[in-house]
């Protein structure tokens, strides 16, 4: 079987990868089997993470529109459901910037609730 000196192409997949792990601390950033490992673990957590940011986030706005509601003396789940019965379909995100740069707007959104 044949020699096979893959030059160029091996130096260039370690510095990708080393480019990829550049900001790393210590041997993390400068030897090539500890910054793959750490470049595969960075990897995974990005991609758990960008699923979780929305989860969070989502969790944070309806903290938030909570709050605002039970200002004007009823609860979220009442709140959702008083929109979802008038056909006003606004998603959480825009309510809760409402809710908060905009009090006097929010009180008009909630209109008049039945206060029970």
């Amino acid at each position: 079987m044949t020699r096979v000196k893959r030059g160029y192409v091996a130096r260039k997949r370690r510095k990708n990868i080393l480019t990829l792990t550049s900001g790393f601390r210590g041997t993390h950033s400068k030897l090539f089997r500890t910054a793959n490992q750490q470049g595969m673990k960075a990897l995974v957590s990005s991609h758990r993470d960008r699923t979780e940011k929305k989860r969070n986030l989502r969790r944070l706005w309806i903290v938030r529109v909570n709050a605002a509601a039970r200002e004007n003396g009823i609860s979220y789940n009442k709140f959702i459901q008083y929109l979802y019965r008038n056909h006003i379909f606004l998603n959480r995100k825009i309510l809760a910037q409402i809710a908060i740069l905009d009090k006097l707007a929010f009180f008009t959104i909630m209109g008049d609730i039945e206060k029970k």
